[in-house]
This record gives structure tokens, C-alpha cells and sequence, in this order.
């Protein structure tokens, strides 16, 4: 039987990190804790703001006690200075949460936005309006790092929700066989 769990989502960014807390209860839509977004435009230095991640992020999981966390994987950019920026407070997010003891998971951009719309090339605009619809709850739709981060969270609970993306896993279809003798499987 699947516990209640709560996942935090994390949208990371430099000047903007999203972040949001989903509760999952079996058997009942998924229901949003709280959401928003770090906002770092007003800090110049890059160290601050890895700092200003890193605190941020302790007190939220503090507060929240998330059971487990995902965050979206960086996507290839031209701009290798805003690459770098952006890896960076990707990493300062992941050991943050690390250091509490949580595992996180990385997805790509396109899996997040196909788990939360069908289809893997929709907008950030199209991922923020479909989530009203997938998860219980207020959603503050200020930012868009945190309607993103939202969807990791989703995207997350999709991944490892028994029978859909998680679950037991099996080698191949003869020990899914040996593990369920009593299932009905007819064979021509």
C-alpha cells in the first residue's frame, strides 16, 4: 500500500528558482502545499545567490518535510555564461536537499511537460494551465518558475506511482511471469 508522501518540485533558476510542495495521498488527486519562487534578481553576486538557494531551500524542506524531491534538468543553451549560472544553482538545489537526507530525481524539460500536458513541446504557458486541472488547490501563477516546478513535482508522482511509471520493475517478461503465477494470462 502506497503512504502519503510529499514531493518537492524544484525549477532551477539564477534569478528565479521555482519551487512547490505536492502532497500525494493514495487514491485521491494530488494536492498542492504551497508553491513560489526564490527570487534572486535583486542579489548581484553569484555566490549570494547560491547561499540565498541554499538556506531558502533548508528552511522550506524544514518546514514541508518532503519525503522526496525532483528537479528539472538543465536544458542546452547557447549562452554558455547562462549555462553555467543555471548548473550551478541546479547543483547548490540538489545539495540542499541532499543534506537533509532526501533523494532527488531529475527529469528532462520535455518529460515534465509531457507527463503534465500529452505532449512533450508545449509552453510553459500551456504546462501552467493544465495543472489547475491535474492538482487540488490554489495555485499562484506569478511565476512561471513555479508553475514549472509544480509540474515536476507531477511529473515525479507520475514516474513513480505504482502501475503507471514506478512500481515494481521486472527484467523481462518471464520473471513478471514467475512473480505473478495467479494472473490470468492466456497464450495462443
Amino acid at each position: 500500500m502506497q503512504k502519503n508522501k510529499i514531493i518537492l518540485g524544484i525549477d532551477p533558476g539564477s534569478h528565479l528558482l521555482g519551487f512547490a510542495f505536492l502532497q500525494i495521498v493514495p487514491r485521491q488527486q494530488p494536492r498542492l502545499i504551497r508553491m513560489g519562487a526564490l527570487d534572486m534578481r535583486s542579489i548581484d553576486e553569484q555566490s549570494q545567490k547560491l547561499q540565498y538557494i541554499f538556506e531558502e531551500l533548508q528552511k522550506l524542506i524544514d518546514l514541508y518535510q518532503p519525503t522526496t524531491a525532483a528537479i528539472e534538468a538543465p536544458f542546452y543553451g547557447k549562452n554558455v555564461q547562462a549555462m553555467l549560472k543555471l548548473g550551478r544553482a541546479q547543483g547548490t538545489a540538489m545539495v540542499a536537499v541532499a543534506c537533509k537526507g532526501l533523494e532527488i530525481v531529475e527529469y528532462s524539460p520535455r518529460s515534465i511537460k509531457k507527463a503534465v500536458t500529452g505532449k512533450g513541446n508545449a509552453t510553459k504557458e500551456q504546462v501552467a494551465n493544465m495543472l489547475p486541472h491535474v492538482v487540488k488547490g490554489e495555485l499562484d501563477t506569478k511565476f512561471l518558475d513555479a508553475t514549472d516546478a509544480l509540474g515536476v513535482a507531477f511529473c515525479h508522482h507520475l514516474q513513480t506511482k505504482p502501475g503507471i511509471g514506478g512500481g515494481k520493475k521486472y527484467s523481462s517478461w518471464d520473471s513478471f511471469l514467475k512473480a505473478n503465477p495467479k494472473r490470468n494470462f492466456k497464450t495462443k
